[in-house]
C-alpha cells in the first residue's frame, strides 16, 4: 500500500505525521519511508538513516548543432516549456526550463538536435532501523523536481507499506509525488490559510481520483472551519493533535514524537487503520 503524506502548504506538520506513522508502523508491517520533498528533505533528521547508496537522477537536454540547423523554428513551436527559441540565425536553449521531454529532437526535420544529459539531483537509498529508507536530493537553484520524485518513487517496495512525504503546495511535484498512491492524507491546521490550502489539495486528489483523509496539526487555535468544510465534503478527520509547547520541543530537537511521547504511538496505529478502513470503502465517524 502506499500511503502520501502531503498538504497545501507548507509548515502544517506534514512530516510530523509521516515520521511517526512509519515509527509506530515499523513494529507491525514492514514499512519504507520516501521523502519526496525533494527540495529540501527533513525527514533524515528525525529517522536518522544510514546510506547504503546515491544515485544520480539526470535528464537529456537539447544540442543543437547549427551548422546543420535551418533554423526552422519547429522545435521550439513544439516546445511546451519554451526551452528552445530560434532566431534568425540562432538557437537559444534554456537548460533551466528544459523538462527532458525529447521532443524538441524527435521533431528536428534535419536531425541537427542531439541530448546531452543534465544533472538534477540525487537519489538515496538506505534504513532506518526497520524502516526502508528512500530521499531524493534536488541541486539547489534547479526548479525541475518531478523528474528527481520520479527516481525516488522507482525504489517502492511492493511488499512494505510505502509511506510517502510530499512537498507541500499543489504545484507539479506535488502531483507527481501523489499520482499512483492509494491514498492520500493530507495534513492542515485550523486557520483561513490552512482551510483554503486544503481545499486545493483535495482537488487535486479527486482529480486523481484517490482517497483522502485529514489530519488536523496545532487544534485548538484558529477556527472550526476546516471541520465544518470536511463534514460538508465527506471527508473524514483521522487524527488531531494539539497545539503543545511539549511536541512542538520535541521536533525542534529532532526527536519524533513517538519517542518523546510514547503515548501518541497508539494513536497513530490507529491513524493507519482509520486510512486502511476508508481506502476500501468504509466510513469513519
Amino acid at each position: 500500500m502506499i500511503i502520501t503524506v502531503a498538504s497545501g502548504k507548507g509548515g502544517t506538520g506534514k512530516t510530523l505525521v509521516a515520521t511517526n506513522l512509519a515509527l509506530s508502523l515499523k513494529n507491525q508491517v514492514g514499512v519504507q519511508f520516501l521523502d519526496c520533498d525533494v527540495e529540501e528533505p527533513n525527514a533524515h533528521i528525525f529517522l536518522k538513516p544510514v546510506i547504503e547508496r546515491q544515485e544520480t537522477v539526470s535528464i537529456p537536454i537539447p544540442q543543437v548543432d547549427e551548422a546543420r540547423c535551418t533554423f526552422c523554428g519547429k522545435c521550439s513551436e513544439a516546445c511546451t516549456f519554451n526551452a528552445i527559441a530560434v532566431l534568425k540565425n540562432r538557437v537559444l536553449v534554456f537548460p533551466e526550463l528544459c523538462h527532458g521531454c525529447g521532443v524538441c529532437s524527435y521533431i528536428c526535420p534535419e536531425d541537427a538536435i542531439s541530448e546531452v544529459e543534465r544533472e538534477l539531483g540525487v537519489a538515496e537509498v538506505g534504513y532506518s532501523g526497520e524502516v526502508g529508507f528512500v530521499q531524493g536530493r534536488l541541486t539547489i537553484g534547479l526548479a525541475v523536481a518531478p523528474p528527481v520524485i520520479r527516481r525516488v518513487k522507482g525504489h517502492i517496495d511492493p511488499k512494505r507499506v510505502a509511506i510517502v512525504d510530499v512537498c507541500p503546495g499543489t504545484s507539479c511535484p506535488m502531483v507527481e509525488a501523489v499520482r499512483g498512491s492509494d491514498f492520500c492524507l493530507l495534513v492542515t491546521e485550523p486557520t483561513p490559510f490552512g482551510l483554503n490550502d486544503l481545499a486545493l489539495a483535495v482537488e487535486v486528489t479527486r482529480k486523481l481520483d484517490i482517497p483522502c483523509g485529514v489530519v488536523i496539526n496545532r487544534a485548538g487555535v484558529g477556527d472550526n472551519k476546516v471541520e465544518e468544510y470536511c463534514l460538508k465534503e465527506g471527508i473524514p478527520i483521522l487524527l488531531q493533535i494539539p497545539l503543545d509547547i511539549q511536541i512542538a520541543q520535541l521536533y525542534s530537537k529532532g526527536i519524533p514524537l513517538v519517542e518523546g511521547m510514547p503515548e501518541w504511538r497508539d494513536a497513530f496505529i490507529a491513524l493507519f487503520q482509520g486510512i486502511m478502513q476508508v481506502s476500501t470503502g468504509g466510513s469513519i465517524r
